[in-house]
């Protein structure tokens, strides 16, 4: 070989060499900016997205979603709202559960590549794979459905806490290894997001009720009340009672109590908008923020709920028994609410106004 080809040669895989390691500190760039995104909300609803958005983005990819618990005691993984591409099939349940040999497997996988602390580990599956892998043919039910191409584990202190699926590439070119590689970074990131979110939910929800506590709820109504003043939006609030609660209880019992509370609760988040915070203000009293709606809109949101829990019905053992609400309404007025405590007062005399024409009914406040 002449020394001029060496030289060419030698020219040739130094150059390989410099893309391969721009490549690297590209990806390394990419991946601490996907960190920082991440790890900027604890907002559940707002991490969601933007899991999806980046991953969509990276991969160049028109169908995602995300299987995560839709609240903290769940024990099984639900398909979040925001999917993107995928068809689905309106009357079926699109869960997995905590409990079933794909999670154990996912898990199994992760302990034994920390184990070996593999630089290049990929954590992320085709669906030919996992039939292959998982004994469990049936846990894989719910993805045959979906029809994924890759399926991606979210695992953060050595537990799952949610599944990425995503679909081909536009181009229809297949994965290759480095970007499943890339894929599980992003992964990671999204898991230690998704156990901080978690983490916060826990410290600012109450347990019985799955609604925010009173502190959160004061701390939101400050941020929106500025907001409310800058943007020259409306925001509205209602306050909630249960009607006769203590006759219920002391008729029934505290268990049976406790069984309305958390129903009511339930009934109460099923009714309201993703960016309404509702959170349990005293005993079987609550509270709803809604920024971006006025007196008018929130009385209608108030009578849903009102309508929604007297429609309910809750069993004691073969007796059947009713229950209801009473609400009052009130908008953000910059010129009377000087304080979030003003906002709340009004609202709840408005509350009491509806509890002294009779109960079960939504009123407005002057």
């Amino acid at each position: 070989m002449s020394k001029e080809n060496s030289h060419d040669d030698f020219t040739e895989q130094l150059n390989a060499l410099s893309a391969s390691y721009e490549k690297q500190i590209f990806d390394l760039q990419q991946l601490l900016e996907i960190s920082k995104s991440l790890n900027s909300t604890l907002d559940y609803n707002i991490l969601m997205d933007s899991i999806l958005l980046i991953c969509m983005g990276q991969m160049h990819v028109l169908k995602i979603g995300v299987f995560t618990k839709k609240a903290i005691d769940h024990d099984f993984f639900s398909l979040h709202r925001n999917y993107k591409g995928f068809e689905i099939e309106q009357t079926t349940e699109y869960t997995v559960p905590e409990k079933s040999g794909l999670i154990s497997f996912f898990e199994k996988k992760w302990k034994e590549k920390e184990s070996i602390k593999k630089k290049d580990k990929v954590l992320c599956y085709t669906m030919p794979e996992l039939l292959k892998l998982v004994d469990e043919v049936s846990d894989l039910k719910i993805f045959t459905l979906l029809e994924p191409t890759l399926i991606v584990p979210l695992i953060a202190k050595d537990k799952v806490n949610g599944i990425i699926i995503i679909g081909d590439r536009i181009d229809g070119v297949d994965f290759q290894k480095e970007e499943k590689v890339f894929l599980t970074n992003i992964a990671l990131f999204a898991a230690i997001a998704v156990h901080n979110a978690f983490l916060f939910e826990m410290t600012t929800t109450d347990m019985m009720t799955k609604l925010k506590l009173r502190h959160f709820f004061y701390a939101n109504l400050i941020a929106q009340q500025d907001k409310s003043l800058k943007e020259d939006m409306p925001l509205s609030v209602i306050m909630l009672d249960i009607d006769h609660f203590k006759k219920l209880n002391d008729t029934y019992g505290h268990t049976f109590g406790d069984h309305v509370l958390k129903r009511i609760s339930a009934v109460v988040r099923e009714n309201i908008r993703q960016i309404d915070i509702a959170a349990r203000y005293g005993g079987e009293e609550f509270i709803i923020l809604l920024p971006q709606a006025d007196k008018n809109e929130a009385f209608i949101v108030a009578e849903r709920v009102r309508k929604a829990v007297a429609a309910e019905k809750y069993m004691n053992g073969e007796t059947e028994v009713k229950s209801t609400i009473s609400l009052g309404v009130a908008q953000f007025d910059k010129l009377r609410d000087l304080s979030s405590e003003n906002l709340i007062e009004r609202a709840d005399q408005a509350l009491y106004v509806s509890k002294d024409s009779g109960r079960n009914q939504s009123t407005i406040a002057d």
